[in-house]
């Protein structure tokens, strides 16, 4: 009995492997599925929604770009550019921050004489 059932089911299984995957799933092979239109056409046309990708990949890579613009500044530390001489103000000379120091006090006659001599006047 026990080989009889082995025998049979050995059979079985031998028939369900030769049948179509279709007929197991007990569904719609691809071309009945479609039905002589495009999958695309099931979104009422398709067209108008292909805009999205392109607009969507510059979103993507405007908002890629800031980013790593923002990341490089923020790692670069903050910017200082130089200043600018004030367009009013000279700029100061030696001899006019000698001058300055001798009039302050820090330095004597003969020192001041002696440096302004050295500085060319």
């Amino acid at each position: 009995m026990q080989r009889h059932v082995m025998q049979f089911a050995a059979t079985g299984f031998g028939a369900l492997s030769l049948m179509p995957t279709a007929v197991w799933a007990q569904t719609a092979s691809e071309a009945e599925r479609y039905a002589g239109s495009h999958p695309m056409m099931w979104c009422g046309g398709g067209r108008y929604v292909m805009i999205f990708g392109p607009l969507l990949m510059i979103l993507f890579l405007a908002v890629f770009i800031a980013a790593v613009v923002l990341l490089v500044r923020w790692l670069g530390g903050p910017w200082q550019r130089p200043v600018p001489p004030h367009p009013t103000l000279p700029s100061r000379t030696p001899l006019d921050i000698l001058k300055e120091r001798f009039a302050r006090g820090e330095i004597d006659k003969d020192e001041y004489e002696e440096r302004r001599r050295v500085l060319g006047e």
